[in-house]
């Protein structure tokens, strides 16, 4: 069962789970402290990198396994 969907908060996910924002940087989206991380979900923020967001998804919940 996965830990994090892309519905969340991409700012939110950051927080409770550090260990994420490395995930985020290496999918090439370095802006967590952009003002937009802070109302994008983690679809609209990969969208708008042109991210696969299942594949986003995927590590991400690799990362707090």
């Amino acid at each position: 069962m996965a830990t994090i969907e892309k519905n969340m908060s991409i700012i939110d996910v950051v927080q409770k789970y550090p260990q994420t924002a490395e995930v985020f940087r290496n999918f090439g989206m370095g802006c967590l402290g952009c003002i937009a991380a802070r109302f994008e979900n983690i679809e609209q923020g990969a969208s708008a990198h042109g991210i696969v967001v299942e594949e986003l998804i995927a590590d991400l919940n690799k990362a707090v396994e």
